[in-house]
C-alpha cells in the first residue's frame, strides 16, 4: 500500500493498494510525476507485510513492465514508456472486467502483441467491447 502527503490538502491518502509491489511502485511513480507537474511535493509511504506485520518500506523507482528488445536505434523515450503502459493496463483491465484474471502464457503473448502494435484509442475499444460483453 502507499500513501501519500499532499501539501495542497495537508492530509495523507491512499495512492495505490494492491496485493503485488509492483503496481504499487508503479502507481506512486505516476502520482508523484502528476503532482509535481502541478507544482506540489510529495511525500510517499510504502507500507506492506513484513516479518513483524506491516513494515514501512522506502519507494524505489516505479517497475515498469518488459519489453521484448528491439533495435538498438528504436530505445522508447519515457512518454512512448508511459503510453505503452498505460495500453497494456486498458487491456488488461478490459480483460479482467470480462472475467479473465488469470492469463495464460499464450494470453500474455498475445496482449504483449497487442500493446505493440495498436494504438491507445483502438486498445481502449477493445477493452470496452470486452466490459460491454461481459455485462450482458
Amino acid at each position: 500500500m502507499a500513501m501519500v502527503h499532499r501539501p495542497s490538502s495537508g492530509s495523507w491518502q491512499v495512492a495505490a493498494d494492491s496485493p503485488h509491489r509492483e503496481p504499487v511502485l508503479y502507481a506512486v511513480g505516476e502520482m508523484t510525476q502528476t503532482l509535481r507537474a502541478r507544482g506540489e511535493t510529495p511525500a510517499v509511504a510504502v507500507w506492506g507485510p513484513g516479518e513483524r506485520g506491516w513494515e514501512r518500506y522506502e519507494p524505489s523507482a516505479p517497475a515498469r513492465t518488459a519489453r521484448p528488445a528491439g533495435p538498438a536505434s528504436a530505445a522508447p523515450t519515457s512518454r512512448q514508456e508511459r503510453l505503452h503502459d498505460r495500453r497494456h493496463q486498458v487491456l488488461l483491465a478490459g480483460l479482467s472486467a470480462a472475467g479473465l484474471d488469470e492469463l495464460a502464457e499464450e494470453d500474455e503473448a498475445a496482449v504483449r502483441t497487442l500493446v505493440e502494435r495498436l494504438d491507445e484509442t483502438t486498445v481502449r475499444r477493445i477493452a470496452h467491447w470486452l466490459s460491454t460483453a461481459a455485462a450482458a
